[in-house]
């Protein structure tokens, strides 16, 4: 979605971008002084314009000068929007985008609308109807973070969904999964089973925003995280020598650190499914790196779900390797930002996180501020970009004249009806 002109509010920052012919011209009011950083860009948009003053706000509290920042902007300003093939695909789905997002997935009732499902429970995402043998999860539009949520994103459900289901499709060689069939691009049926306690985090690169993010807790001198020994220097966004663990128990209001040792000692897991599922953790992180590096990406950290079967058969659950999961960083102009200070590009979720950090305590804050408009249509095309880069197919957005819920009420229907025969 393409501007010729934004004004995107810092708190006390305001950032005022319009054309100029081919250069966009960002005036950043600066205490007393009114400076200009420029910033040439073939396209610009609201999104781009808040990296940048996202990027002053941090640069200018280390004392780096407008004029450092405008020469930088320039360099920056030739990798701003991911360099991939499926960018001209922008135009093609935006105005879906912003013809939905007033009409997103944000609640279902499913309990109300099929015969014989159980009441819903409400997660941050997803919305899971008992089923007899089976689970049904509906993946809804909504937007969490800081262990709430946050908006509602156009088919952002269906990206999430759509895009696990190919990664559970690919991934079997290394895990069995309990996915049963995807009768709806919002609708995951799954086999029961005695889901772990531990969300099994695996990180590649010191980052985060979050108060359990490894950039975070390291910041604060934190050397040894969930078990594992943090040499010092370590800069924000650098790669780690080796991908490593750090579980979370999977508590109500908040996820809370925990090491592989207090796991078993707590018996949360025994110390043969512990390690079991562990080296399936590693081994599907490693494979979706690879992936990832092999369409231009790099996935930087991410987090699993397992369960176990009655007969003892270990599950991967939930979802794999989502932009809502993972972070994602585009890799042609990682080294050149980490040498140069910047953040990396991202296609996920992790723009909006600052957003809300730098507008609102998002952990304590009782009511929030309301994403904007562009910011939330920008995350929803990262999400549909993503799907398409790593998958290589093409999003098939719903018919909307169609409601959704009703949509999905006869293909769960139908799907359930098969499963009964």
């Amino acid at each position: 979605m393409a501007v010729n002109a934004a004004v995107v509010s810092c708190r006390s920052l305001r950032v005022n971008a319009s054309s100029l012919s081919n250069e966009r011209r960002i005036t950043v009011p600066d205490g007393k002084r009114l400076e200009t950083v420029s910033v040439r860009l073939q396209r610009y948009r609201a999104a781009e314009i808040w990296d940048v003053c996202l990027e002053f706000r941090r640069r200018s509290s280390r004392g780096t000068t407008l004029r450092m920042m405008n020469m930088e902007a320039r360099a920056m300003s030739s990798t701003a929007v991911p360099q991939v093939e499926l960018e001209s695909r922008r135009s093609d789905v935006s105005d879906a985008i912003l013809q939905c997002l007033s009409n997103c997935l944000t609640e279902t009732h499913l309990d109300e609308t099929v015969k014989g499902l159980g009441k819903k429970v409400r997660g941050k995402v997803r919305d899971i109807y008992d089923a007899g043998n089976y689970l049904v999860l509906v993946t809804t539009d909504r937007q969490s973070a800081f262990d709430r949520v946050l908006a509602s994103v156009p088919f952002k459900g269906q990206v999430l969904n759509e895009t696990s289901s190919w990664w559970f499709d690919n991934s079997r060689h290394i895990t069995e999964n309990a996915v049963v069939s995807t009768p709806d691009p919002n609708v995951t049926i799954a086999r029961k089973c005695s889901v772990f306690p531990v969300e099994f985090v695996v990180r590649g690169y010191v980052t985060g925003s979050t108060s359990t993010s490894l950039w975070t807790v390291y910041n604060k001198g934190v050397r040894n995280y969930c078990g594992n020994e943090l040499p010092e220097g370590l800069v924000k966004n650098q790669r780690l020598d080796e991908n490593i663990l750090t579980p979370t128990t999977k508590a109500e209001d908040h996820d809370m650190p925990i090491s592989g040792k207090e796991i078993v000692e707590q018996g949360l897991m025994s110390k043969e499914d512990y390690e079991e599922v562990s080296r399936r953790a590693l081994a599907l992180f490693a494979f979706g790196q690879e992936v990832a590096r092999r369409h231009g990406l790099l996935l930087v950290d991410t987090k699993y779900e397992f369960g176990k079967s009655a007969d003892g058969t270990i599950f991967l659950l939930d979802e794999v390797h989502t932009p809502d999961s993972s972070r994602y960083w585009v890799a042609a102009s990682y080294e050149e930002r980490q040498r140069n200070g910047f953040e990396p590009q991202n296609i996920d979720k992790e723009f909006l996180r600052l957003w809300f950090k730098d507008n609102c305590n998002p952990y304590e804050d009782e009511v929030l501020p309301e994403a904007p408009a562009e910011l939330v249509a920008e995350l929803s095309w990262r999400y549909i970009l993503l799907f398409e880069t790593i998958t290589g197919q093409r999003i098939k957005l719903p018919n909307t004249q169609e409601p959704a819920h009703d949509r999905i009420t006869k293909n769960v229907e139908n799907a359930l009806q098969k499963l009964q025969h």
